[in-house]
């Protein structure tokens, strides 16, 4: 979640300096830029803008199955949304990751020429290439699972019966808002 809220971040300030007139790149400088693009792997900003609201189209689909349909349809129906959520993201990544291919050059390659020098550019990609930084980001999952785990037991006794109250209340309302 980080990781994308930093990229759009960054992609907003990309944008707000669009308006300023580019000053002429050396090439020199314009490969340094070039291999950061490559190293950050920016180009996957759609999918990961994507992923948000298809998960929450399939959580709403779930949360209003829940209690209104047969256990069999409701796991069938649930089954289709999913293999239908799989097929978009398959569908719509490419579109998004070509668009990404195609604007970065013009979006976050010249704000990222203007803003740094050739010398924090090469510090940028020293830190990109940092076997540590490698090291972090494959310890990533793991780290996030197991604090999730942990959380999740310590407030489970806590926050399971306030959950299930939500749920409730939210079929409740549901359930009189589609009731003639």
């Amino acid at each position: 979640m980080f990781k994308v809220k930093a990229t759009i971040a960054i992609l907003s300030l990309c944008a707000a300096g669009l308006a300023s007139a580019a000053a002429p790149v050396s090439p020199a400088k314009q490969e340094l830029v070039n291999k950061i693009l490559k190293l950050w792997k920016i180009d996957g900003i759609g999918q990961q803008m994507l992923q948000a609201p298809v998960s929450d189209a399939v959580q709403q689909a779930r949360a209003m199955l829940q209690g209104r349909a047969a256990v069999d349809k409701r796991d069938a129906a649930m089954s289709d949304i999913v293999v239908a959520a799989k097929q978009f993201m398959e569908e719509a990544t490419p579109i998004t990751k070509s668009s990404a291919d195609k604007l970065i050059p013009t979006t976050v390659a010249p704000l990222l020429a203007e803003r740094f020098t050739e010398d924090e550019l090469r510090q940028m990609i020293a830190i990109l290439e940092s076997p540590v930084k490698k090291k972090f980001e494959t310890m990533l999952p793991e780290m996030q699972k197991l604090l999730g785990e942990s959380v999740a037991a310590d407030t489970r006794a806590v926050i399971d019966p306030k959950l299930q109250g939500l749920k409730e209340q939210i079929g409740l309302r549901l359930r009189t808002a589609v009731t003639p």
